[in-house]
């Protein structure tokens, strides 16, 4: 082989290898170019910035519901019975609750007039009367004031009128304590009836038994 032919089949030898040696050093250089951008943390997108923000502004908060009106606290039966709101209509069985106290118990003291509500309310609770106080009213010859059916009227401007309302209120609600506890029957303290029950307590001019 002449010298020239030598040469150019050594430079052909030498390129050959530089060219292999480049590429292969590209293919390392490329898995490090990869390796580094997986690596490096994206940038967050404007939506899941707002996100974030949003899911660590504040604590959640609750707004408690108004409550109804309460009486106001009162040490005696009269300032309970003035603190009780009675304007307005009653429902049905409240006002056969009041009318009973009107007129079976008006002229009595405030806290025979509420012993009367009690028994109408404990008859109620019973099981052996009828379930509402307006059932309890109208029961055949339990209240004489109930004349054909019907409950006579009433005089609804009157103070009478204003504390049996609010005394059927405070009976139906247990607001104050009773000295007739769960009697049943009353009956007047001029009328000696002969009945054969338990004697709970004389209020006023009524004696109630169980």
């Amino acid at each position: 082989m002449s010298r020239k032919l030598q040469q150019a089949a050594a430079l052909a030898v030498a390129v050959m290898m530089v060219f292999t040696i480049t590429n292969a050093s590209g293919a390392f250089a490329q898995d490090d170019i990869l390796e580094t951008e997986q690596v490096a943390p994206a940038p967050l997108a404007q939506a899941d910035t707002a996100e974030a923000a949003v899911r660590f502004v504040a604590q959640e908060v609750v707004q408690e519901l108004p409550q109804a009106p309460q009486p106001a606290d009162a040490a005696t039966l009269p300032q309970l019975i003035a603190s009780i709101p009675v304007e307005g209509k009653l429902s049905k069985d409240l006002h056969c609750l009041a009318s009973a106290i009107y007129f079976e118990a008006r002229g009595e003291e405030l806290m025979g007039q509420l012993a009367v509500g009690e028994v109408i309310v404990n008859r109620a609770e019973s099981g052996k009367f009828p379930a509402s106080y307006c059932g309890v009213v109208y029961q055949r010859s339990q209240f004489s004031f109930v004349k054909g059916g019907r409950i006579p009227s009433i005089n609804t401007s009157s103070s009478a009128w204003h504390n049996a309302q609010a005394l059927a209120m405070i009976a139906h609600e247990g607001l104050w304590d009773s000295p007739v506890q769960d009697a049943l029957f009353f009956h007047a303290a001029y009328v000696n009836p002969s009945w054969g029950r338990t004697r709970v307590a004389r209020v006023d001019n009524h004696i109630f038994y169980r």
